[in-house]
């Protein structure tokens, strides 16, 4: 079993354990890949046109639900903090779901109290990441 987890890159996935080599976004292959048992996570790239290129990974996992079956979910480590979103049942994770994701992730880099926003100016903004754990800062 190899350690190397499986990727997308330029609208296709990438893993150690595919015959082919690799397999297109969107595909009958793609669907049926995300529903084999084996199947537990990958890595899509965060690409920020603004520089240029990949400033970062978000992790995509499946996971079980109290309420039966299997559900995606993408998780990203950023600023100390592990956020998470819903993703769906594999059906919902298409290309164009996953590159939705990754701009939203873009366009919320930093949370808005690092920008100095008032209490009243956050609560209005909608919240779309919930944040898993924040780690304490160490003070020296």
């Amino acid at each position: 079993m190899s350690t190397k987890a499986a990727r997308v890159s330029e609208g296709a996935l990438y893993a150690p354990n595919l015959v082919e080599g690799s397999i297109e976004l969107d595909s009958a292959a793609w669907f049926s890949w995300l529903e084999q048992p084996s199947t537990r996570s990958f890595s899509y790239p965060l690409f920020d046109p603004s520089c240029g290129y990949i400033i970062g990974f978000m992790t995509v996992r499946k996971e079980a639900r109290e309420r039966g079956g299997w559900y995606w979910s993408v998780y990203r480590r950023q600023s100390g903090r592990v956020w998470k979103r819903y993703l769906g049942r594999s059906s919902s994770v298409t290309g164009a779901r996953l590159e939705q994701l990754a701009s939203s992730l873009l366009r919320e880099r930093a949370p808005p109290q690092e920008y100095g926003a008032s209490g009243a100016e956050r609560r209005q903004r909608p919240m779309r990441w919930r944040v898993l754990v924040k780690h304490p800062a160490v003070r020296t």
